[in-house]
């Protein structure tokens, strides 16, 4: 198969995952109009599994699956608590106190939050462009947080912000010790769920949230676990395998915020505030100031983007 045809299914995958990515903070937020942050981590949890292993039965390859856990049992149950479980937990929380465009934008610094990271955890240098990136980044952020008044100080839900930048360091964290990963990934990230699911199960079950909700909260959870947990990750670890270029398809990540942004106002009927479009075109700025020289070094590890 020639190396454009590749390239053009690349873009195709790529800018696939992009758009379904683009729909999952207002399916979070209608979601979670009926059902508990814990409750959906549950029930998306087990349709991502569902999906994930629908992939492997697909692929011929569902009988990898007890090999690999006998051999990666531990990693497996570490990298299954922080993603999907503790993660998960932790970003619906934030998307259930704020408002959706507010939550969505905040998540994107999770770029800048990988390099910042990578400084103690992978030795790599911070250079004075990265410092640079992070002062517009938060800046931003305290733009959204505050919803413009940056002077008072005074965020619209402090706890809040607090998760959403939280789950950036989860998920940051969870893609640079993923790099050590020697597992095939969707074994891997099959794994993951596998082991994460007994940890929702007894979390609902300690908090008395196990009772069946409504239909839509099933439906919504479906869709959150089956296509952003499962199918649309298949989808971009497979544009990163054909793709020529890392950074053109990476760099179609940034296509999101804004169709994210009007499906959150025609289909959650939030009025998008001035003060979230500041805030978003100080992170993305951020973000593509950051990416500034083009060349960079090899070792900063490339990760899918977060929900």
């Amino acid at each position: 198969m020639s190396s454009a045809h590749n390239q053009k299914k690349a873009y195709a995958f790529g800018l696939g995952a992009v758009l379904a990515w683009s729909t999952v903070a207002s399916a979070f937020k209608l979601s979670l109009q009926h059902l508990s942050p814990m409750q959906l981590v549950l029930y998306a949890s087990a349709a991502s599994l569902l999906s994930l292993l629908s992939i492997l039965a697909w692929q011929r390859r569902l009988p990898e699956l007890a090999a690999a856990f006998r051999l990666h049992w531990k990693s497996s149950l570490l990298f299954g608590a922080v993603n999907p479980f503790i993660y998960y937990l932790v970003l619906f929380q934030a998307y259930s106190l704020l408002p959706a465009q507010e939550a969505q934008a905040i998540n994107y610094t999770w770029a800048l939050t990988m390099t910042l990271l990578a400084v103690p955890l992978l030795k790599q240098k911070l250079r004075a462009q990265d410092a640079a990136a992070a002062l517009i980044c938060y800046l931003g952020v305290l733009v959204i947080g505050t919803r413009g008044r940056l002077l008072e100080l005074h965020f619209s839900n402090q706890l809040g912000v607090l998760l959403a930048l939280v789950s950036t360091l989860l998920w940051a964290g969870y893609w640079i010790f993923n790099t050590r990963d020697t597992r095939e990934p969707v074994l891997g990230l099959t794994l993951n769920f596998a082991c994460s699911l007994p940890l929702s199960l007894a979390w609902c079950a300690w908090h008395g949230q196990l009772a069946l909700p409504a239909w839509q909260g099933l439906a919504g959870a479906a869709y959150v676990g089956a296509l952003e947990m499962g199918f649309t990750f298949v989808l971009w670890l497979s544009a990163m395998k054909l793709t020529r270029s890392t950074a053109s398809i990476a760099n179609l990540i940034f296509l999101a915020p804004m169709a994210s942004l009007l499906l959150i106002h025609l289909i959650v009927g939030e009025a998008i505030l001035p003060s979230t479009l500041l805030g978003l075109a100080l992170i993305l700025g951020g973000l593509l100031a950051q990416k500034l020289p083009l060349r960079r070094a090899q070792t900063q590890p490339l990760a899918a983007p977060p929900s």
